[in-house]
């Protein structure tokens, strides 16, 4: 009961704070063109947990009010929509609007491809935003964006407190069952293991890389050892782990906010089943007493520079529409996303669903995603050595270092 308690503390304190002065912004009808416009939107989010049909349903919704504004809608997975936006632009043909996450926002400041916000919408309303040079680079869409514990309460009926119960979990499963499956080619994944050693992929500084420490070397073995172990399978990229999930192949998963729509959609009788969802923190690490700490951010509308006064007008206009109090309530109950509008953040819709509350709970232990363009460089040296590491083919040690010296030598080259 207390746990239960402290729960529902943490979670009123989060949300109360951030619905604080909330208000609810108030569509301007955008200037009518002339002609026809056709809006082109890149987004992240793909088919299979639902987010893919949430951004095309915006587009309809804002398409039946203003039948002259269309949509085309792209989907790209987060790296591909990094490299097309920037090749796009150098091309001189970039999309007119981005849904994307927080961390595309360095290199796109750096290389002057997207608009500041600033003189868009009233920013006071949202929960919060992503600020380079003074300048106010994207609006909220939804805040997390943060990795958590899912579980299958039929296959595990408690989520392991620590790292040190994980581990025990070890031939415990059903044959053909594993404990823990999670995306092992991304060291998106890895950075809440190295908060919970203690580790930092930054200096106190914010830009230079801190990857060669006791703490990466902690986090890699660790990682190995899950593996070693037969807590996680030999291999498994996103997709993989998210099948082994849902198939009822796994007894929990290591995933996004944004894959909780998806799971809790799920209708089949077999595998996994909605009421038998559970979310929880990351396992805190036994030998720090530290919780994991994955990086938290949200999803974003970023705005490319360039575009006619007519689309930008649309563009801004689509904007307050699609963070509307209306459609970020909505937003919650459709994708079990926590909500980048303030107002949003007091629906009930948050604190009685036990499984918006858990991810409350990890959001509370996570850390800001450095917005730093740095930030690229040692995304692109981590992973290559993590895999590495989890193939058997580096020691922790080495990696550690070859991350470091391969980080350092990017931004060296400003790359």
């Amino acid at each position: 009961m207390k746990k239960h308690l402290l729960l529902a503390l943490v979670v009123m304190t989060l949300f109360s704070m951030l619905a604080a002065c909330g208000a609810t912004p108030v569509p301007v009808e955008p200037t009518k063109p002339a002609e026809p416009v056709t809006i082109s939107l890149w987004t992240k989010e793909g088919e299979a947990d639902g987010g893919l049909q949430y951004v095309k349903s915006l587009t309809a919704a804002y398409t039946a009010m203003y039948p002259n504004v269309t949509f085309e809608v792209l989907n790209k997975d987060v790296e591909t929509l990094r490299e097309d936006f920037q090749n796009a632009s150098l091309a001189g043909a970039p999309p007119d609007l981005l849904w994307t996450v927080s961390d595309h926002a360095g290199p796109f400041v750096i290389a002057d491809l997207i608009m500041p916000v600033d003189d868009m919408v009233d920013l006071s309303l949202y929960v919060e935003s992503v600020e380079m040079n003074g300048k106010t680079w994207a609006v909220p869409i939804a805040s997390g964006n943060h990795l958590m514990f899912i579980y299958n309460k039929a296959l595990m009926p408690t989520a392991p407190a620590d790292t040190d119960a994980l581990l025990a979990l070890a031939g415990t499963m059903p044959e053909g069952v594993y404990p823990l499956v999670y995306n092992q080619t991304e060291p998106f994944w890895m950075v809440p293991w190295l908060g919970g050693f203690g580790g930092k992929v930054f200096a106190d500084d914010g830009v230079t890389p801190s990857l060669d420490t006791p703490e990466m070397v902690a986090t890699l073995q660790f990682m190995a050892d899950l593996k070693t172990k037969g807590i996680v399978p030999a291999e498994s990229d996103y997709n993989g782990a998210d099948s082994l999930f849902k198939e009822g192949k796994a007894a929990a998963i290591i995933n996004g906010d944004w894959s909780l729509g998806g799971y809790k959609a799920i209708t089949a009788t077999t595998g996994l089943l909605p009421s038998n969802l559970g979310v929880a923190p990351i396992p805190m690490v036994k030998s720090t007493g530290k919780y994991p700490a994955p990086y938290t951010s949200g999803v974003y509308f970023m705005v490319p520079k360039g575009l006619s006064e007519t689309k930008l007008a649309v563009v801004k206009d689509f904007i307050v529409f699609a963070t509307n109090l209306e459609n970020q309530v909505n937003q919650i109950k459709v994708l079990s996303r926590l909500p980048g509008l303030k107002a949003a953040t007091a629906d009930p819709s948050i604190a009685n669903d036990p499984i918006l509350a858990g991810s409350a709970a990890q959001m509370v232990n996570g850390t800001p995603m450095p917005a730093v363009w740095e930030m690229r460089c040692n995304w692109d040296s981590m992973k290559p050595e993590m895999q590495a590491v989890l193939a058997g083919t580096q020691t922790p040690a080495d990696a550690a270092k070859a991350m470091q010296a391969a980080a350092v030598a990017c931004i060296a080259k400003g790359e």
